[in-house]
């Protein structure tokens, strides 16, 4: 009894003292709310994901670098964090927007409460959003910049710092996330080895490729082919990552040339998009992107539907991969029909615009990393 009123006590606490908070669109729109911890200001472009679980690996995404997340499940931060549960090495996303934030948590293997991962990580959060009526908002409107802040006394200089922030299109910002220097990761002694090329690799899609007997060596964004070559490898890698694809000219530099000499090739997301780029098929930005664990996308290729993990703002565009001699549309988003995965008719080559290493619950997708494998031998 005594624990209970302790806690009740230190959650009371924890919301009459809270300082009050602002969110500030792009377009002069305003939302109010409190600041979940310390007091700050974070800018980025607002988006939304509707995951009920796994909050974790999204603000530890890398995909997500310089955007404030929106969650649209009403209840953040109640089963902690888990130290098992990261998909890079830190906080990638810009600042958080939710509803409700838990200050206590519940489960049995969290190693801490999401609060104090926040200040670990140093991110700013508002919570007590109407996060109903702002993604209501985002989608009729489209993901765009945004201000979250404490200072909320000073409206117009927000609105001024805010008409600063670059836009999304344009912006390269796989830079930002990928690894310095190259890295090794799996058994040394594997059956098969794959360079790597990361854009803003997740953490569990090494692990994917780790327990299929591949031993994989990542290396920066802006790596050449003859850098990943040099180590003799099976098969080659592009990563999820964030940002505009188009920028990217050394990735696809380096995806045109393992496609012109044939040898196996496999993208995923942000990767996907740089090897429709480097057949000459062109990307655009989304109205407001796929974000969540439940997008029915179908396999062209077998008939077959599947449940998928997405994350992204930018997509290729379909009546040029449908028109290109020698791309095959593997893969459609059932809700929009944008393409969700394309293969080469002539080369050992294929990528898909969703994650199948995320796994929220399905398994649909995992057959992917097992294709690749095939392709190699």
């Amino acid at each position: 009894m005594q624990f209970c009123k302790t806690l009740l006590d230190y959650n009371k606490m924890k919301y009459t003292t809270r300082k009050k908070a602002i969110l500030i669109l792009a377009d002069g729109t305003i939302f109010y709310g409190k600041a979940i911890g310390k007091e700050g200001t974070a800018f980025g472009e607002v988006c939304f994901n509707t995951g009920m679980t796994g909050y974790q690996e999204i603000f530890t995404d890398p995909s997500y670098f310089g955007q404030l997340m929106v969650t649209t499940n009403p209840h953040i931060g109640n089963y902690g964090v888990n130290d098992l549960e990261m998909e890079s090495e830190s906080i990638k996303i810009a600042g958080l927007i939710c509803k409700n934030f838990s200050y206590n948590y519940s489960r049995v293997d969290a190693n801490g409460s999401l609060e104090e991962f926040f200040d670990t990580h140093n991110l700013f959060a508002i919570s007590d959003i109407d996060t109903r009526a702002l993604v209501s908002y985002i989608r009729d409107n489209g993901a765009m910049n945004a201000v979250i802040s404490t200072d909320v006394d000073d409206v117009e200089g927000l609105k001024k710092q805010l008409a600063d922030i670059p836009q999304m299109e344009g912006l390269e910002l796989a830079s930002k996330v990928s690894t310095k220097e190259p890295y090794y990761f799996g058994n040394e002694n594997a059956t098969y080895k794959i360079a790597a090329l990361d854009v803003g690799v997740k953490k569990n899609i090494l692990r994917n490729f780790a327990k299929r007997d591949v031993y994989i060596k990542v290396f920066p964004y802006n790596s050449t082919f003859e850098e990943l070559s040099a180590w003799n490898p099976d098969g080659y890698f592009l990563s999820n990552g964030p940002g505009d694809p188009e920028p990217l000219v050394e990735a696809q530099a380096l995806a045109k040339t393992i496609i012109e000499k044939n040898l196996p090739l496999f993208g995923i997301c942000l990767g996907h998009q740089v090897i429709a780029l480097a057949n000459g098929v062109s990307t655009y930005k989304m109205h407001n992107g796929h974000r969540g664990i439940n997008h029915p996308v179908k396999n062209l290729v077998t008939g077959k539907g599947e449940i998928t993990s997405q994350n992204h703002g930018f997509a290729v565009h379909k009546e040029e991969a449908e028109a290109h001699a020698d791309l095959e549309v593997t893969h459609l988003h059932l809700n929009d029909h944008t393409v969700a995965g394309i293969a080469m008719k002539s080369k050992n080559c294929f990528s898909v615009q969703y994650h199948p290493e995320a796994s929220p619950g399905p398994h649909d997708s995992s057959y992917l990393f097992d294709q690749f494998i095939e392709n190699l031998k």
